[in-house]
């Protein structure tokens, strides 16, 4: 039911692709790309974590933007997925529009840095 509801808020925008496993996403990635992941910490079979340091470890995908969306709040949780280094992190309880605005001002951030490398390779 959630899957639907990110699909719905942010596919006015995005092209978005749901997939409700490790395995799914494992499978998908070794066919697509992706320009954003968002990964929730409870899954079944492999939960976000495993996942997470699965893509990390993989040269294909180890670049892909990751941006945990979940709703974990507790401590132990959190400081062990911000202990990851992904991209981001939010929880499912955000509106909507907060998570929208969230997914939004990473790209435009992503957007600023490619701009900024590229104008300053130009210059070397």
């Amino acid at each position: 039911m959630y899957l639907r509801s990110i699909h719905d808020w942010l596919s006015d925008k995005y092209s978005v692709t749901m997939l409700n496993s490790a395995a799914s996403g494992v499978i998908y990635l070794a066919k697509n790309s992706a320009d954003l992941i968002l990964l929730d910490y409870a899954m079944p079979i492999a939960n976000g974590e495993n996942f997470f340091t699965m893509i990390r470890s993989e040269p294909t995908t180890s670049k892909i933007p990751v941006i945990f969306l979940t709703g974990k709040s507790d401590r132990e949780t959190v400081s062990r997925i911000l202990s990851l280094n992904p991209d981001g992190y939010l929880l499912k309880t955000l509106t909507p529009e907060a998570i929208h605005k969230a997914v939004d001002q990473f790209f435009e951030t992503k957007r600023i840095k490619e701009s900024l490398y590229a104008s300053q390779k130009n210059k070397k």
